[in-house]
């Protein structure tokens, strides 16, 4: 009985060291997903009306950091310099079918995103090295695809570093990417 007694006050500390862990709070950037048709994942469920396509066209995970109160590019973000389009892991980008961003074909994929900011144009990079931290292992000889996007400026700015879609009728969509005062549009074709 006492072998009994002493094996569950064993088993009970035991227990609850391990339930007792310590769960870190949110992250500063959390990672958020968007896809091409706008809204596809809630949508496909909740808006049949919508009549969207069995599978997207495109998902982007990315990391959305704050601005809070910061000087965004060139100060945070580097001009001239290679950045993950985002926080933590390098943005991310799966291609669920063949299409075309400023008329240059990007097969269906999984690609890593990243750009080189500058204050009138950014390279945006589609590179086929996937899982990264940041762009610190970035290798330029993977690239599979790169274009030009001119800098537009926002009425307000945009606190969050923030990727959507706008989507057409005609197969025809825009990737804004916006933080700050600054955004670009890429045109995409499916």
């Amino acid at each position: 009985m006492k072998k009994i007694t002493l094996f569950c006050a064993f088993f009970s500390f035991v227990t609850f060291v391990g339930f007792s862990q310590n769960f870190r709070g949110l992250d500063k950037s959390p990672l958020d997903r968007v896809y091409l048709p706008d809204h596809f994942a809630h949508d496909i469920k909740f808006a049949p009306e919508r009549n969207l396509p069995d599978s997207p066209i495109l998902r982007v995970d990315y990391s959305r950091p704050q601005k809070n109160g910061r000087v965004v590019f060139d100060g945070m973000v580097k001009y001239n310099e290679i950045w993950r389009l985002g926080a933590n892991e390098a943005t991310e980008i799966k291609v669920y079918k063949d299409v075309n961003i400023e008329g240059k074909l990007l097969r269906k994929g999984i690609y890593t995103m990243y750009a080189i900011p500058t204050e009138e144009v950014w390279t945006i990079i589609f590179n086929n090295d996937v899982d990264q931290w940041g762009h610190y292992s970035y290798d330029e000889n993977n690239d599979v695809l790169r274009i030009e996007a001119h800098v537009l400026h926002n009425n307000a700015p945009v606190e969050e570093f923030t990727i959507q879609f706008e989507d057409s009728e005609n197969g025809i969509a825009l990737m804004y990417i916006a933080w700050d005062m600054d955004r670009v549009e890429i045109p995409i074709s499916y």
